[in-house]
């Protein structure tokens, strides 16, 4: 039996497998390249970038937690201008899709950033991320509002014709209701879930472990809330999933799939041992073999209820 097809489709984006690297977990790749041969991966989301350089909040930034991590890094990094003239050279050399992760405090910051990035030709599509709070409303999270998201989707739409995926907050209701109203305004694909929101203290000094207080939470810990809102979407909205959350091993990104995820990020595991990757593409091959699956993308929404 040959090899099975292991390559996945994302509107027009396709992808040699369905394993991408999580935004904010490699940088902006060329802090990964020396443990993973970004060339075998399916894509690489870049850490999120605003219009002008951002420092982040102040430390400690991040603590581990019981089967994750507790992260508020507060989005630093270098902006558009220095990534395009600095970090973009670095990635031209290899045959990866690049997908450029974008977070902003107005709906007018990530049209402008959206704008300036279409242009450059090595970026293939743009993941959206609408866990950010808008500063003209008040501070709370575009990802939290319906309007907003869709506000968002339909202004970033209109200046790329690239694909465009949104990263939505598990922090909802129903998450569907958001998968929807980005599919009605052009969107191409979602991806889900960002973090939990979570905090953690010292029962000593009372003080919050992380500074900010408040911090995203990732890891196995959240596989099965990443699961169940994965599920909730693709049985209630026919739009591409990337599946996010707890994924450890080749099982995990087997399982997303089966509840509806055309693909999978993979983002704290990363930091336990960035070359992991690597050999869970290995093990999904051999997985295909012993299910006779000649497509993996025959997973995608195959489950049994």
């Amino acid at each position: 039996m040959s090899k099975a097809d292991l390559s996945v489709n994302i509107a027009s984006l396709k992808l040699r497998n369905p394993i991408m690297l999580a935004s904010g977990t490699v940088g902006y790749g060329n802090e990964i390249a020396e443990f993973v041969d970004l060339n075998k991966i399916g894509a690489i989301v870049t850490k999120s970038l605003s219009l002008k350089p951002r420092k982040g909040n102040p430390p400690q930034r991040i603590t581990e937690t019981p089967a994750g991590m507790l992260n508020a890094i507060g989005l630093a990094n270098v902006g558009v201008e220095v990534f395009l003239k600095e970090k973009i050279p670095f990635l031209k050399q290899y045959d990866v899709p690049l997908i450029c992760n974008i977070a902003a405090s107005t709906v007018e910051e990530y049209v402008e950033c959206t704008r300036i990035l279409t242009e450059e030709e090595t970026i293939k599509a743009f993941e959206i991320n609408v866990s950010c709070p808008n500063v003209k409303e008040g501070g709370l999270q575009f990802g939290n509002n319906l309007s907003a998201v869709g506000k968002v989707t339909e202004k970033v739409r209109a200046v790329t014709n690239k694909p465009l995926i949104i990263k939505l907050s598990p922090n909802v209701s129903y998450i569907s209701e958001f998968a929807k109203i980005v599919k009605d305004e052009g969107g191409n694909a979602v991806s889900a879930i960002n973090t939990l929101v979570g905090t953690a203290f010292n029962i000593y000094t009372r003080k919050p472990k992380v500074q900010n207080v408040f911090a995203g939470l990732s890891g196995p810990a959240v596989k099965p809330v990443a699961l169940a809102k994965v599920l909730e979407i693709h049985q209630k909205v026919d739009i591409p999933i990337i599946g996010i959350g707890g994924i450890m091993n080749w099982k995990d990104v087997i399982e997303f799939m089966i509840v509806g995820a055309t693909a999978v990020q993979i983002g704290t595991l990363n930091f336990i041992d960035p070359t992991v990757p690597i050999k869970i593409l290995e093990d999904l091959e051999k997985y295909c073999e012993q299910m006779n699956i000649n497509s993996i993308s025959e997973l995608t929404g195959s489950y049994i209820i």
